[in-house]
């Protein structure tokens, strides 16, 4: 969780920036991630799998990803 601006008009301090920073970098990377599968993988944006099922047609849906950029032979 990022931490907010104090109310009072004090500044964060240069760590929490920077913390913040970082959990904005990675939840765009995984945002767009996720953007990537669920665009390519119409499947997945209607699952009607049981939840423990999910997370096997998603880690299908990466390698075929991954396949398909050449990342993997």
């Amino acid at each position: 969780m990022p931490f907010r601006q104090p109310a009072d008009g004090n500044v964060l301090s240069v760590g929490n920036r920077t913390r913040n920073a970082l959990q904005r970098a990675l939840r765009c990377l995984g945002e767009r991630g996720f953007a990537l599968l669920t665009e390519r993988w119409t499947a997945l944006r209607h699952t009607t799998l049981s939840p423990s099922r999910i997370g096997d047609l998603v880690r299908a849906a990466l390698v075929l990803v991954h396949f398909e950029h050449r990342r993997i032979s």
